[in-house]
């Protein structure tokens, strides 16, 4: 039994911290994967150089580098912003909602390849046989497609999110109360650095398995192949 020294409210509250932006910004993450995708899917170039553009930036940076960018990078904006207002003090970027946006944008870059390509992999046909009954575009997207899209592409999005849950750590980095800033807060006192990211790694051990489980679940759910054989 690890002895956390009266710590482990603090380990208990960062992690309820950690669950709260990995939600979250999978949320917002999953509306800028389906933006993106249906994006690249356009018939208009404009949209679809956009949201290259956006993919191949965001994965080709550091998810810390976008942490830092619009932390701070926020501040200085909204800095700017007040001063034509004659306020000219500080303003701090909340870290939890600096974190959610970064985490967003880039769970969404990487989202977008697996939305798109789980909607190249339905039929054209389904497209045409929906229109030929009349259905606009939109409509026979979000009736017909995007509920087999789901199914298709939940096991990348399980894979993401895992990802996600574990960078949420980068955000400590900013001052965001999690499990890491937490545990480095006990460090700090007790000076057990072995006992302290042992017990956080544990943490992250038990919401990794308790996504897998979820993603597994979900997948038998969507699947009824998959449910029957089970």
């Amino acid at each position: 039994m690890i002895d956390l020294h009266g710590f482990g409210h603090l380990l208990l509250a960062g992690t309820w911290v950690t669950i709260k932006l990995a939600l979250v910004s999978l949320f917002f993450g999953l509306i800028f994967g389906l933006l993106g995708a249906s994006a690249k899917l356009s018939k208009f170039k404009l949209l679809r150089a956009i949201a290259t553009a956006y993919t191949t930036l965001i994965r080709g940076i550091p998810e810390l580098l976008i942490v830092f960018g619009i932390y701070f990078g926020g501040s200085a904006l909204v800095m700017a912003v007040a001063s034509v207002f004659g306020y000219d003090e500080y303003i701090e970027i909340n870290p939890f909602m600096a974190g959610v946006a970064a985490l967003s944008i880039a769970f969404g870059a990487y989202a977008t390849e697996v939305f798109r390509m789980a909607i190249i992999s339905i039929p054209q046909g389904q497209w045409e046989s929906a229109q030929a009954l009349g259905m606009t575009r939109g409509k026979t997207f979000f009736r017909i497609i995007l509920p087999q899209v789901w199914r298709v592409a939940l096991p990348g999005l399980g894979n993401l999110f895992q990802v996600l849950l574990k960078d949420t750590a980068l955000v400590s980095v900013v001052g965001l109360q999690d499990v890491i800033r937490q545990a480095t807060t006990a460090i700090s006192a007790t000076k057990e650095p072995f006992t302290f990211y042992l017990a956080a790694a544990v943490i992250y051990l038990i919401l990794t398995a308790i996504a897998t489980g979820a993603t597994l679940w979900m997948e038998r759910l969507t699947n009824p192949q998959a449910r029957y054989k089970g």
